[in-house]
């Protein structure tokens, strides 16, 4: 090969390989933008309580232990309770299925026998059993305001869960308001981190379309 041919060859090389570069840099700064504006988002949402009077309130449901509610749903249930009888709505909807390791109890079964055993009467109460993670609690809740005309819904879950819930909510139409439960003891840095970096990552791969295993765990 002549001296000319390969300084051609090396330039051609050399521009691939900065293009490349450029390419990579600028996916780089995409990705730091979605994910950064995602983090304050999910801020936003979970420092701030929006409750207010509405047609029913939905609680998203957690991990229950052989028909006892887990802390988190435990925790869930009872802002629930608090916002019920401060006279938010008249409706609550207790949401999440079982699997097969549950002995036939469900999550929205265990919400609501909690609810009734903390003052809420039976026929104020609405249970959702058959959805297995958010995107399809979010279909079932849009499902019964549909059938029972639910106008506005307060919607209660983790801080950092909410900002998912209130955008899947909109995109089915649902008109709702975010009320995050009461924290739990002490959370540290890494422990917060993963929260975040989860819903980050759920948010990211329903916007893409994406369906991985890790987007069915128990909330």
């Amino acid at each position: 090969m002549s001296t000319s041919k390969s300084t051609a060859v090396g330039r051609s090389e050399s521009t691939r390989r900065m293009l490349m570069r450029w390419l990579l840099g600028l996916l780089l700064l995409a990705a730091l933008g979605w994910f950064g504006w995602l983090y304050f988002e999910i801020n936003a949402v979970a420092g701030q309580d929006e409750a207010r009077p509405a047609d029913a309130i939905a609680v998203f449901g957690a991990a229950e232990y052989l028909g006892r509610p887990s802390p988190v749903l435990h925790a869930r249930l009872d802002h629930a309770v608090d916002l019920y009888r401060e006279e938010m709505a008249p409706l609550v909807i207790t949401l999440g299925g079982g699997n097969a390791g549950d002995s036939g109890m469900t999550e929205g079964g265990v919400g609501r026998d909690y609810l009734l055993a903390n003052g809420v009467p039976f026929e104020r109460i609405v249970a959702e059993t058959t959805s297995v993670d958010t995107d399809q609690q979010v279909t079932r809740l849009a499902e019964i305001a549909r059938e029972r005309h639910l106008k506005s819904i307060v919607v209660v879950s983790d801080g950092t869960h909410l900002f998912r819930i209130r955008k899947l909510c909109e995109d089915a139409g649902l008109t709702v308001y975010t009320s995050p439960r009461a924290m739990l003891g002490h959370i540290d840095g890494w422990d917060l981190w993963l929260r975040y970096w989860h819903e980050m990552l759920s948010y990211t791969a329903i916007r893409l379309h994406l369906d991985f295993a890790w987007m069915h765990e128990k909330e």
